[in-house]
């Protein structure tokens, strides 16, 4: 049986990093192996009740807008290594077991794979048994009394620790929220330069004053009420190493200047991130199908979920909510 588990990382003093350091990876062109055996593509078929493009021509991925062997063995050829950045701190240890088993089954499945694991109960975390080339590594970071400091801290401790140590370990960094459980393929068609989620509470949303942007002027977060393209959810996103990087270096020292200023954006480290995708647009956007809802009734454009947040009792597992 293979756990492949490691217990790494303690943190340094804010400012330490050493921003000039950058992966040697780079994405390959786009090879395939030769004599794969795959559907012929049509230009004239498709999915006709959504739309596959933005408005920057950027994929917009929906079940059936891709072929999952041949984009499984362009990205195979170039091997790369996949982060999953989660955080299961106070009581959200309780979800690990079913993330990680399911993540198994769904999640990048041949590819190599590391669950980086951000907790204040080392001894919470289930053993698991992991594919080759898979593996966990735990990071301890402090318990906290607020939900929100626990969102808001995410951006901190995983900027510091892809400068200590992720950057030399992964090509890719996702983003995920530990509770939930995949359900159906998350494949190579979801990786980019930077990868975000339609929120699955607003993709049908028609006036973008109704997204739930931050809007006061007073917070980094802020976005004009006559801005937006759509509503992108925090709970899953990712991208190439050093543009996740950027991006939650970013939402971190934003939040830090909110801070001085004493207010806090609407939703934490997801308005800071929509603030962000809305200026430098994401290379590829991906449906609601990844991130949906055990609360929610599924739509018929939503042909598969990918990944569910499972229902809960917020009021026991997260402190101060109310």
């Amino acid at each position: 049986m293979q756990y492949g588990y490691e217990v790494r990382f303690s943190s340094k003093p804010e400012g330490d990093g050493d921003d000039t350091q950058t992966s040697s990876w780079k994405p390959n062109a786009l090879i395939m192996e030769k004599g794969l055996k795959y559907d012929k593509p049509s230009v004239m078929k498709g999915r006709t009740d959504v739309n596959s493009i933005t408005n920057w021509n950027a994929p917009l991925v929906w079940e059936g807008t891709f072929d999952p062997v041949v984009i499984d063995s362009i990205y195979k050829k170039m091997d790369p290594r996949i982060a999953v950045i989660v955080f299961a701190v106070g009581k959200y240890t309780r979800f690990l077991k079913a993330f990680i088993e399911t993540g198994e089954k769904y999640f990048m499945v041949d590819f190599r794979v590391t669950y980086y694991i951000f907790t204040d109960h080392e001894d919470e975390v289930p053993k698991v048994q992991l594919a080759a080339g898979r593996k966990i590594t735990i990071l301890t970071v402090p318990s906290a009394t607020r939900w929100q400091d626990v969102v808001l801290g995410r951006m901190k401790w995983a900027t510091i620790a892809i400068d200590q140590q992720i950057r030399s370990e992964a090509d890719y960094v996702f983003m995920m929220d530990i509770d939930s459980t995949f359900r159906y393929r998350f494949g190579a068609e979801s990786l980019s330069r930077l990868s975000a989620v339609l929120h699955r509470g607003y993709y049908k949303t028609p006036d973008r004053a109704n997204f739930p942007y931050e809007r006061r002027p007073q917070s980094q977060a802020y976005i004009p009420i006559d801005e937006g393209d759509y509503y992108y959810t925090a709970a899953v996103w990712g991208g190439y190493l050093e543009d996740m990087y950027t991006l939650v270096k970013y939402c971190y020292e934003q939040s830090k200047i909110d801070e001085k200023n004493n207010i806090e954006a609407a939703w934490q480290e997801e308005s800071h991130l929509n603030k962000y995708l809305l200026y430098n647009k994401p290379t590829k956007v991906l449906s609601a199908e990844y991130l949906w809802c055990d609360y929610d009734r599924i739509t018929e454009d939503v042909k598969v979920i990918r990944i569910s947040q499972i229902a809960k009792n917020y009021a026991e597992v997260r402190p101060n909510w109310n």
